[in-house]
């Protein structure tokens, strides 16, 4: 049976995500003005319990943006409280049962400390609408109402509290939050409407975080630390490999052994073949990556080695 890839979660303070979910069968989640409403107040709500901050969103018929900070590690019990108090509400107002949402919420994890990546996904879903086609050329981005975007060009006084605007106007260079802050950034974001985001748009629709090599080696070695066997992809395979990496080193080093001995010692050498079958214990990869790490051969050579070293014990 073919297991469908799940994406982890990874939580941890001041993570910041981009999430996204659909309705099933990629039906409407949003029928109406009050259903947006709703939404919008139910997300409210959801920031309060869960203390999230959100940098930006955008409610489209049938899914939704968002990009929430959460300075407590509570994205997966916030999002389970979000999706299925709404869906409870769109239920009882529309006399439907069953679910709403397609399966699991997508949530790419964003390098906030980094100048660049939190303006990148925000802009992706700022100019969602723009995308999509529900404005056109000629109207401004604000005249889409359901998103965090015109809220952005309004006084603070007429925002919700749970919206937080500083993290990304100083993204944007803009150093304070005035009439001529907002219209700076205003021209900046009806600016990129114009340009070519084909190849950064796919990066964040089809990726699984958005940051540089470090903040991705950073992702992968908490994951390592404590894998969850229920989660496939990826992903994990990366992390699991990080982990795998990092014992071999350890039992090199135990082993009074450098990197070189690996490669000059025989592919059957007895304490290859030891270190090898305690990677296979303490990892869930492939012996064809045990058998390279360890320069012994090809699989079934290493398969062969660990059976026979089997029937010795």
């Amino acid at each position: 049976m073919m297991l469908m890839a799940r994406q982890l979660r990874i939580q941890y303070p001041g993570a910041i995500y981009h999430v996204m979910n659909r309705g099933d069968r990629r039906e409407a989640i949003f029928q109406d003005e009050p259903d947006y409403e709703r939404f919008l107040q139910t997300l409210a709500e959801a920031c309060g319990k869960a203390k999230w901050q959100v940098h930006a969103y955008c409610l489209m018929s049938n899914h939704f943006h968002l990009v929430v900070e959460t300075p407590q590690p509570t994205l997966v019990a916030g999002m389970k409280w979000l999706l299925g108090t709404y869906t409870g509400r769109f239920n009882r107002r529309h006399r439907e049962f069953g679910h709403l949402f397609s399966g699991r919420y997508k949530a790419l994890l964003v390098d906030g400390r980094r100048n660049g990546y939190l303006k990148t996904v925000c802009d992706y879903v700022h100019l969602n609408p723009a995308r999509a086609q529900l404005i056109k050329r000629a109207q401004p981005l604000e005249q889409f109402r359901w998103s965090s975007y015109p809220l952005y060009l309004a006084a603070p006084g007429r925002r919700p509290a749970w919206l937080r605007v500083d993290r990304l106007l100083g993204e944007w260079r803009i150093p304070k939050d005035s009439p001529a802050g907002r219209r700076v950034f205003a021209a900046g974001v009806e600016g990129r409407r114009a340009e070519d985001l084909a190849e950064t748009n796919r990066r964040i629709e089809r990726g699984w975080f958005v940051g540089n090599e470090e903040f991705r080696q950073e992702l992968l070695a908490q994951v390592a630390q404590a894998p969850d066997a229920s989660h496939f992809g990826e992903l994990v395979q990366a992390a699991v490999a990080v982990q795998a990496e990092r014992f071999v080193t350890d039992r090199l080093r135990a082993m009074g052994w450098q990197e070189q001995d690996l490669t000059a010692r025989r592919k059957g050498d007895p304490a290859k073949v030891k270190l090898a079958a305690a990677v296979r214990a303490q990892t869930t990869l492939p012996l064809a990556w045990i058998a390279q790490r360890l320069a012994m051969g090809s699989r079934g050579y290493l398969t062969w080695l660990l059976q026979r070293q089997a029937k010795k014990t």
